[in-house]
């Protein structure tokens, strides 16, 4: 059974809501609508695995590539327990808007397989990515479809599935982004994504005439996306007041010490519970706290109708995709509670994931300090983009960056006589 957000709405038909919405405002030729709206191609497939007791188990693959107008299909995949169809689906929707909303010729895809990686050893895990990509091998490619990191995998998962492909086709680099930097990786890449949330939170906050060590800032989810963002807000000036994650939350009005607070989850079962230079808090408490910046950098669906009222922040950064439901968002808007939406605001990782297939395919690297200067320079042209859709047309950020994201896949497609 697909989930359903407690709208009883799935995700791909909450995306597909926000897309009827902006292709309404902009007038979409209708003879594109059902093109641009359903993906090119969706494979299912069995992952057999031998697990470390012996016992034979059978995981489910997914891959959707949504639309290649723009360029090859681009999109992570994440290893996670709640994966199915139905988010992979949106997912792929997601990365063809966000992928033209910051200009980088890429389309969009997703893939995943319905496991959970934090009960799996290494050797297992290893098995699960190599098996994946014998069984998605003939339809991904460096200028097919390129796959990346998601929740749940990483640099070692992608370095594996490099190397499988390369087994059967030939070495390329190019198959994937998100690898270790001695296979070719971005130096950049693992925190790109915490980056470029940084970067549209630091606009946001000086659009509202705030410097930034004037700014509280909450942050659900406290993997790689919301720790790079916290550590990265807090050194231009920002206090990171609670961090929350799937066990709980810790608050500390004046700041919490990010270091210490990373070593204590390290230390303590992946959790910030328990941390002594904060007070322990539940998730619904850290989502209403009175804040500047709430980032919800977790799963989908996490601000709904029931807590959306609550929520006191002045600004929301999507870290995560998907993090509010369409009452949720709703709500904020009635609220005035500015969104900077997922995808614009967790853009930062296709953008430096268009750097490294780049320098892979050129086999030339570049320097970290030119990758966080042309990643910022991109996300800055595509949030005043943004901001100036709204404004004009008299919508909301989200509707907004699906104008300009939808306008673009349309117009390749007409040029390209699809």
């Amino acid at each position: 059974m697909p989930k359903k957000n407690h709208t009883g709405m799935t995700f791909d038909k909450l995306i597909e809501h926000y897309f009827n919405i902006a292709a309404d405002k902009i007038n979409l030729n209708p003879e594109y609508l059902t093109f641009l709206k359903n993906p090119y191609r969706e494979l299912q497939v069995q992952i057999p695995v031998r697990m470390d007791t012996g016992k034979l188990q059978i995981f489910l693959g997914y891959r959707v590539q949504h639309n290649a107008a723009r360029g090859p299909y681009k999109g992570g995949i994440r290893f996670h327990p709640r994966v199915d169809l139905h988010d992979v689906r949106a997912l792929a929707s997601l990365m063809t808007w966000k992928s033209a909303l910051v200009d980088v010729p890429f389309g969009g895809a997703k893939g995943g397989v319905a496991c959970n990686p934090k009960k799996m050893s290494k050797e297992e895990l290893q098995k699960v990515s190599r098996s994946f990509i014998n069984k998605m091998d003939l339809v991904i490619g460096p200028h097919r479809d390129i796959p990346a990191p998601d929740v749940g995998t990483n640099e070692q998962i992608m370095a594996w599935m490099m190397d499988q492909y390369g087994i059967k086709h030939g070495h390329t680099p190019a198959i994937v982004t998100g690898k270790p930097v001695v296979l070719g990786g971005s130096p950049e890449r693992q925190g790109a994504t915490g980056r470029g949330v940084m970067y549209t939170a630091l606009a946001a906050i000086k659009d509202m005439g705030m410097e930034p060590e004037q700014v509280s800032v909450a942050i659900h989810g406290f993997g790689n996306v919301g720790q790079f963002a916290a550590k990265l807000l807090q050194d231009e000036g920002c206090k990171i007041v609670a961090v929350g994650d799937s066990a709980g939350a810790v608050y500390n009005p004046k700041g919490l010490n990010l270091n210490d607070l990373i070593k204590h989850k390290q230390k303590n079962g992946s959790t910030v519970m328990g941390f002594s230079n904060g007070k322990d808090i539940s998730n619904e408490e850290l989502l209403a706290l009175n804040c500047d910046v709430l980032i919800p950098a977790s799963l989908e669906g996490i601000i709904d109708e029931r807590n959306a009222p609550n929520v006191k922040a002045k600004v929301i950064v999507e870290g995560a995709n998907g993090p509010l439901t369409l009452e949720g968002d709703r709500i904020l808007e009635e609220n005035g509670v500015i969104v900077i939406p997922d995808i614009l605001a967790n853009a930062g990782g296709v953008i430096v994931s268009y750097f490294e297939w780049v320098m892979n395919l050129q086999e030339f690297s570049w320097e970290s300090k030119e990758i966080n200067r042309e990643l910022y320079k991109r996300l800055d042209k595509s949030y005043k983009e943004m901001v100036k859709v709204a404004k004009k047309e008299n919508v909301s950020n989200r509707i907004a960056a699906f104008m300009i994201a939808i306008s673009r896949v349309a117009e390749a497609t007409h040029m390209r006589g699809i």
